[in-house]
């Protein structure tokens, strides 16, 4: 959500933020409804505050016998109250339509963010490790791995399209790499493993952005609550509501969980294979801190999720998202893009992203610096580390076999059992 006082006191600057979002100008409409309602909520009070001081008159004037004075005061109190619900529900009027145009606006972005309207405008940090180069062609993981426990076919006899049932060694794969990420999260990076609920009221659905926008992306179940698409949906809102104490920050969490998407902007995307599917599992990083330490975050967050395809030894670049390319809530991104040698491109596994105070003020969650007054909303962050499925195609892609098997990386042996390879 945005700051209100920031657009009053500088709706061009508001503006043009919005225009490198893509989107147009907004702060003159938003200023006619707030003024709308502060005058509504001045009224309110001044009328509020007439009819308390007439009922005190009436008192007063029925004390000194002034019965003209006394009944001339209460038909006046009597047609302040009757004015009030029609200032009151032209005041909740007004406030809904504040709060829904402020809602459906994303963040602004960093000024340091590039300018761009889509993926094109993205700009290369830097790239990790070589493509390997195969004596043989190598392909896409949905032509061979089926034959190794990737199966699409049952899954989709049981739940439609973007399903899959692992089987044998490739789920165990799977569980590995989700225990190997969470192992390394919670070493060297300090992220506190969390076991978090898989659904959410509408409030915390709000609160990190996924409501009201992305109300058609979700699953949602038949008493109201959502599916999280993500578990930044639960981590970032273990904190709504709070006042935090400067020396609580930073907060560091992560979680394995499956993640529901019903990808309904995604049509026709990814048919093929175990790259958009609408259940997933994900290791995600939320942070929580003080508005001064959030562009360090960002950076810190995204080596932590650069750690884990480097230990897989899997080639990736970095990316800065441009202007337009950011999701709903970021002010700041980078992306990580591993390749995937069967497409012969580099395919997003990881989205790092400062939201600033965009989400604590939808979540109104803030903190108490020491010996200052007042409180301020902290900043929140949020990436994946990593997304397992993307980084199992990864594995079978880059790792893969003339003879259709694909060795499993030594750093995941010991997760493993004693399977080093997955055969046809």
């Amino acid at each position: 959500m945005h700051d209100i006082r920031l657009i009053r006191d500088n709706p061009a600057a508001f503006d043009a933020g919005l225009a490198r979002r893509g989107v147009a100008p907004h702060s003159a409409e938003i200023l006619t409804l707030d003024a709308e309602l502060r005058a509504l909520q001045t009224d309110m009070q001044a009328a509020l505050a007439r009819r308390n001081e007439a009922s005190k008159a009436i008192g007063q004037a029925m004390a000194k016998g002034e019965k003209e004075t006394a009944e001339a005061l209460k038909a006046e109190v009597a047609a302040l109250k009757e004015s009030l619900p029609a200032q009151e529900q032209a005041e909740r009027e007004r406030m809904a339509a504040l709060q829904e145009l402020m809602a459906a606006l994303p963040n602004l972005p960093a000024d340091d963010v590039p300018e761009g309207a889509d993926e094109d405008g993205n700009v290369e940090i830097a790239r990790w490790g070589t493509p390997r180069s195969f004596d043989f062609t190598p392909q896409e993981h949905a032509d061979f791995a089926p034959a190794l426990g990737l199966d699409f076919e049952t899954a989709a006899k049981m739940s439609g399209a973007r399903f899959a049932f692992l089987k044998g060694p490739m789920a165990r794969l799977e569980r590995a790499l989700g225990q190997f990420m969470l192992d390394m999260q919670t070493g060297e990076p300090g992220y506190s493993e969390c076991a978090t609920p898989l659904m959410v009221r509408d409030e915390a659905a709000f609160g990190t952005t996924q409501l009201p926008k992305f109300r058609e992306d979700l699953f949602q179940t038949t008493d109201g609550r959502w599916l999280i698409s993500t578990s930044e949906m639960s981590l970032t809102n273990a904190v709504r509501e709070e006042i935090l104490s400067e020396a609580d920050l930073p907060i560091r969490m992560t979680a394995l969980t499956p993640c529901f998407r019903s990808e309904a902007g995604s049509a026709g995307r990814d048919t093929r294979g175990y790259i958009r599917q609408h259940q997933f599992w994900k290791v995600e990083l939320v942070s929580i801190t003080r508005p001064e330490d959030s562009d360090a975050e960002l950076e810190r967050k995204t080596r932590a999720a650069e750690s884990i395809l480097e230990a897989l030894e899997l080639p990736y670049r970095k990316m800065l998202l441009c202007a337009g390319d950011m999701g709903f809530a970021a002010r700041k991104t980078y992306d990580l893009e591993v390749w995937l040698p069967g497409q012969g491109a580099y395919r997003e596994i990881s989205s790092c992203s400062n939201c600033g105070d965009f989400q604590a003020r939808r979540m109104n969650t803030r903190f108490r610096r020491e010996g200052v007054k007042g409180n301020e909303f902290v900043h929140t962050l949020n990436g994946s580390g990593l997304a397992v499925g993307r980084t199992l195609v990864a594995i079978l892609e880059n790792y893969q076999q003339a003879d259709g098997s694909v060795d499993i990386p030594a750093v995941l042996h010991s997760y493993m059992g004693g399977i080093t390879r997955l055969e046809p």
